[in-house]
């Protein structure tokens, strides 16, 4: 069967003959005339085009000993075949293949084996996606004829991906559509529903059925690769979805004319399928790119990256009445709510662009071969880059996380601190430590196999934990890493920072498929000899700086060490010493490791940072030293300083501003050697007197709807309940769902929301809830208190 060169435009169509290569866009599987299809849209840069692949097989694996029941079993059904294989588990015991020839038949057939409690292997994966994972296809893909039909093989290509930025505003039960709004290189429109006069970025339609008609032509005009937008599958699609259902019209969205397919998963995510085109999520994708957040809510990212966020939504203190405010705009003022909709498409926008969130897709697809839209993925990925190398091994993977449990694996070491207030401390990090271990040791599932067989030469052989014993010879995850090590190293080099943290994501996600209970290589003897090599490579760097420097290590966490010089060391020494001692442990490892297992290592201490002053803190109420939380004054070689906290009040959303406020200047001043007695004493007076009543707001995110709170009653839920009585008696509001986050004060009569707020605040509550406990983590080790120190503002009450 050809290409379908037909539903190429003709002045692409030649150019397409004589590049046929491009950037896989989406994927689609379906059963066809003879077998199952699989149709691939390709970018190419002159345009997307399909390519279809027909008469292909889906395969699972099952165990030569339950083949005769197997064939009993299916005798039923046809389409089916099972085949015997040279392959063999990791435990050594031999499978057949099991063909089927339709998606439907392989749907009953995993069926009944289920029903019948016969395991399969590997049988999750979709057969358009193992067709690009046998063939080492992963974002890139070379159009192959021969006498067998069309094919795909690897090839190496960067796309121009063109995006399209969405966005629409609706009434506040989302039932009706008022306006989409649409931004992109070469377009930037509004269509909404008026009588108003049409302009060059707006135009008007007299109702949602044209309105839906118009975005399909302007998309269809536009021939977006990318969608993006914010909560863009789960609100946006979703609704336009629906609302295209419900006036009975169709969406067609698709490159080929098809409708798009808006779909609830069982796990109660949504997703959204369009031939020939991806739709990205911004908050999915800058998770997935590990950016972190108080709030992902397009106003704060917006703020955050871009110094500037949303045209409505200011008016109100209580964001419960924004979508009043929507719709307040839209009766009144319709041209404003198109700019507003049109402000938030270029916020996306912009933040994609900053943050180079499509590059690090591209590059992550490169890598790994996930699609771009794939949320997630780090098991999948490891199947990517696995799988494929483990069967031309002569195995297939285990059946779904049946490895060794109940074996003790530990997650990372964390030391127990010692607290005090420092100065001088360095922090010596292991540079990506887990996936260094594994490629130092042999951390493998196929080595493991190959090590714990029965004809295996002791001189061969790797120690690990939990009995884990690995093959040197035989490995393959090592190898995984070492490519990507270098790849990293090279986008390093030429400053590509999305390629850069597209590979450090995927290394360090390895440990956790093979130490989560839901990854297909979950075993014990492999997550175990990971942690527990790691608590042992903290330790002994410990051990050897205190006893080779005389130096006191005072925390570590994971893969970092921290240091104190001692309060005397020269300042202008510090960072020579760190890399003094980067040196001698790197040498001294390296020494260790070929002495007691002839390996060579891998593990690669750097000196990262030098703090000049430096608290760790003790636990509350307690003498014993916190875990990941400590401050800093953190100096550069540039001469230039900053304060860093981690783990403390300053950086959690669920503080106050003026906890945090308090906490980062006290901070700042004892660290700077400053007198903080006054500031303190001033904070206390100016909370008494009612001048830092806007900086007493809680503000917490309501996690399932408000009337399945019944158990417990936590403050922002009393203060929701509270809000939602105000409202519904104004006729405004019927119910809060989930998601909402709510501002609230704590009054004399409880927490109350912040719009509705009658009673007094209950100022002793923060003096002794919020401020004493931040300023008393550092004052502890002055000899100092709060409540000593600004006796008597302290008690108001």
């Amino acid at each position: 069967m050809p290409v379908r060169l037909n539903q190429v435009p003709q002045r692409q169509a030649q150019q397409y003959k004589d590049q046929q290569q491009g950037f896989i866009l989406t994927r689609q599987q379906s059963d066809g005339a003879d077998g199952i299809d699989f149709t691939f849209w390709l970018q190419h840069n002159v345009g997307a085009f399909p390519v279809t692949v027909t008469g292909q097989e889906a395969v699972l694996f099952v165990f030569d000993r339950d083949a005769d029941a197997i064939r009993q079993l299916l005798q039923p059904l046809s389409g089916w075949r099972l085949a015997n294989l040279e392959l063999k588990d990791l435990e050594q015991q031999g499978v057949h293949g099991l063909y089927c020839r339709s998606l439907q038949t392989l749907r009953q057939v995993t069926d009944l084996l289920n029903q019948h409690h016969i395991p399969m292997i590997e049988e999750d994966i979709r057969p358009v996606d193992r067709y690009l994972m046998e063939r080492f296809i992963q974002g890139g893909a070379q159009v192959i004829h021969s006498a067998k039909g069309i094919q795909l093989k690897p090839a190496e290509y960067e796309p121009r991906l063109k995006m399209l930025s969405l966005d629409i505003e609706t009434t506040m039960q989302a039932d009706r559509v008022f306006s989409i709004g649409l931004y992109g290189d070469g377009i930037s429109r509004v269509l909404i529903i008026g009588d108003g006069a049409d302009e060059s970025w707006l135009r008007y339609l007299p109702d949602e059925r044209s309105l839906l008609a118009a975005f399909v032509s302007e998309v269809s005009a536009f021939d977006p690769d990318v969608f993006i937008g914010w909560n863009v599958v789960g609100f946006d699609f979703r609704v336009l979805y629906e609302r295209a259902k419900r006036l009975g019209i169709g969406l067609k969205l698709g490159r080929d004319g098809s409708t798009i397919q808006v779909i609830l998963s069982a796990q109660g995510k949504w997703f959204c399928r369009i031939a020939g085109r991806v739709v990205l999520d911004g908050i999915d994708t800058l998770k997935g790119a590990t950016y972190q957040f108080e709030s992902f809510s397009l106003e704060y990212v917006s703020n955050q990256l871009l110094e500037r966020g949303k045209l409505l939504g200011h008016q109100l203190e209580n964001g419960l009445n924004k979508g009043e405010e929507i719709q307040q705009v839209y009766r009144d003022n319709p041209r404003q709510l198109a700019q507003y909709n049109l402000e938030d498409c270029r916020l996306v926008r912009d933040i994609f662009d900053k943050a180079q969130l499509l590059h690090y897709l591209v590059e992550r697809t490169n890598l790994t071969g996930l699609a771009l839209d794939k949320v997630g993925g780090s098991a999948a990925a490891f199947d990517n880059q696995y799988l494929p190398r483990l069967h031309r091994k002569g195995y297939v993977a285990p059946v779904y996380a049946s490895g060794e449990s109940d074996l003790g694996a530990p997650g990372g070491f964390v030391m127990d601190s010692r607290p005090g207030l420092y100065k001088q401390v360095l922090v010596l990090d292991f540079k990506s430590l887990y996936p260094s271990i594994i490629r130092t040791f042999i951390v493998d599932p196929y080595a493991l196999a190959e090590g714990t067989g029965t004809e295996c030469d002791p001189d061969d052989l790797v120690p690990g934990f939990n009995r884990g014993i690995f093959s040197r010879k035989s490995a393959i995850l090592p190898g995984i890493i070492e490519r990507l090590w270098q790849a990293r190293d090279r986008a390093k080099a030429e400053q590509n920072k999305p390629l850069s943290q597209a590979i450090k994501i995927i290394m360090n996600s390895f440990y956790g498929v093979l130490g989560s209970n839901v990854c297909r290589f979950f075993d014990q003897r492999l997550s175990g000899s990971i942690t527990l090599r790691g608590h042992e490579i903290l330790n002994k760097t410990r051990d050897v700086i205190e006893q080779e420097f005389g130096y006191t290590v005072i925390y570590g966490d994971t893969d970092s060490v921290f240091v104190w010089l001692g309060d005397d060391f020269p300042e202008d020494r510090a960072a020579a010493e760190g890399e003094r001692l980067a040196v001698f442990l790197n040498r001294w490892w390296q020494d260790d490791l070929q002495q007691r297992f002839n390996l060579p290592c891998h593990l690669e201490l750097e000196y990262e940072t030098y703090y000049r002053r430096f608290l760790m803190p003790t636990m509350r109420h307690s003498e014993k030293g916190t875990k990941k939380r400590y401050a800093g004054i953190r100096h550069y070689a540039d001469g230039s300083e900053e304060i860093v906290f981690k783990g403390l009040e300053t950086v959690r959303s669920d503080w106050t501003p003026l906890a945090r406020r308090v906490q980062r200047q006290l901070y700042q001043l004892i660290f700077a050697g400053q007198p903080y007695r006054e500031f303190l004493k001033g904070i206390v007076e100016e909370l008494k007197a009612g001048l830092l009543d806007h900086e007493l707001v809680y503000r917490k995110r309501l996690r399932r709807p408000l009337e399945q709170y019944t158990k417990q009653q936590p403050p922002h839920v009393q203060a929701a309940h509270k809000a939602c009585d105000t409202l519904q008696k104004q006729g405004r509001l019927s119910s809060i769902s989930a998601g909402t986050h709510i501002e609230y004060l704590i009054t004399v009569n409880g927490p109350e929301p912040l719009q509705f707020t009658s009673s007094p605040i209950n100022y002793q509550h923060y003096l002794d809830r919020q401020l004493a406990p931040v300023v008393d983590t550092i004052l502890v080790f002055l000899g100092q208190d709060f409540e000593s120190m600004c006796a008597p503002q302290y008690k108001l009450f």
